[in-house]
């Protein structure tokens, strides 16, 4: 036989062979990264706290979080609920009623009057639960027995929960139990504890929704500065609207300087109030409702070009001063939370900024009369 044609035969065998090859490793390949996804989605439950369980927020939250509301749909979870011994029989009923249930992303409910069992390894910590301020109680009364509620707490916390736990405080006064839960618990990141501010702001996005009669998800950028209180100051002066002709300045679309500076401010500041004036009882769905987003952004990142308001720890930006537990507006990428940085500040918003910064060291200095 020909040599050009033997070594033409044994070419082609080569590159059979060598296609063989090939097409064996791009299936090994395909077969690997499929099992890799297959075993990437059997996460390993999350144990999420929430005390106060037994009341009104605390009831509302939990089937959220069972749901996948707060952390995914693809994220099973172990509840963790903490109540008081009084409320012992209905933070059973809670925990029935989570079963009756059937989510299938409940992996199992721990139900306790016992704080340290309670916080046994766990991820993430939503604080529900305080002292309400009763009525002809001094200020000083009610920070004295949240003082006294969250330093336990804390104390458990940094002894039992996994070392990178999130804490979320929501019970009021927020920014100050966070900041009295940080001091108690030391080796829990600065990073890790936070307040709830998120409430306020989707109450503001709502208002704005509402005024311009658009759909609350094409608003965005709102920021709460401050205290979780009547001094919080709501902003909008970097918030926009999604129109079809693009993004559009909130000051730009409803034209009413007065009202964003007056009437808007004064809604979202006492929301709280008219929610209990109107149905006798606090804002629990909506509560409940902003802790999941809270959370949610927290872990699962924030949206590219938008940023959500958290009660976090100051570094000193905006010239707020460190230490303090301060709503900012932030962007959140890889469970890690960023002030967002660079706004203008107008004279306005400087002066509603510092008024509530300085209502945030008034209250630092009386919880921190009350631990004396």
């Amino acid at each position: 036989m020909d040599q050009f044609v033997i070594d033409n035969m044994e070419n082609v065998a080569w590159l059979q062979k060598g296609l063989v090859v090939l097409l064996s490793i791009a299936f090994f390949w395909k077969l690997i990264r499929y099992m890799w996804s297959f075993l990437k989605t059997q996460k390993d439950p999350v144990r999420v706290l929430v005390t106060g369980t037994a009341g009104q927020i605390g009831y509302a939250i939990v089937p959220m979080i069972a749901r996948g509301v707060m952390l995914g749909l693809d994220q099973s979870v172990i509840l963790h609920l903490l109540d008081v011994e009084p409320a012992a029989e209905a933070l059973n009923g809670v925990k029935m009623e989570l079963i009756d249930a059937a989510f299938p992303l409940l992996k199992g409910v721990v139900a306790t009057t016992d704080v340290v069992e309670a916080c046994k390894d766990v991820n993430i910590a939503v604080m529900v639960g305080g002292f309400p301020r009763k009525e002809g109680m001094e200020r000083k009364d009610v920070m004295s027995k949240n003082v006294s509620i969250y330093k336990a707490q804390a104390a458990a916390l940094e002894q039992h929960a996994a070392k990178d736990c999130k804490v979320l405080v929501v019970a009021n006064p927020a920014n100050t139990n966070a900041l009295i839960l940080k001091e108690f618990a030391p080796s829990i990141p600065e990073k890790n504890i936070t307040c709830l501010t998120r409430l306020d702001h989707n109450r503001a996005l709502g208002q704005i929704s509402e005024r311009l009669n658009v759909q609350v998800s094409d608003v965005k950028n709102v920021i709460i500065w401050g205290n979780h209180s009547s001094t919080q100051y709501p902003d909008v002066n970097h918030a926009t609207v999604t129109t079809s002709s693009g993004g559009k300045r909130v000051r730009e679309l409803v034209a009413d300087d007065h009202w964003l500076n007056t009437d808007f401010i004064a809604t979202v500041q006492q929301r709280g109030a008219a929610i209990i004036k109107a149905r006798k009882l606090s804002s629990a769905l909506s509560a409940a409702s902003a802790a999941c987003d809270h959370i949610r952004d927290w872990v699962l990142g924030t949206p590219k070009g938008t940023w959500v308001s958290m009660g976090v720890y100051s570094d000193g930006s905006y010239g707020i001063q460190p230490g303090l537990i301060y709503s900012f507006p932030v962007t959140c990428e890889k469970g890690q939370w960023s002030i967002v940085q660079g706004l203008k500040i107008d004279e306005f918003s400087r002066k509603k900024m510092d008024a509530t910064a300085n209502e945030l060291m008034e209250e630092k200095s009386l919880a921190y009369s009350c631990l004396k």
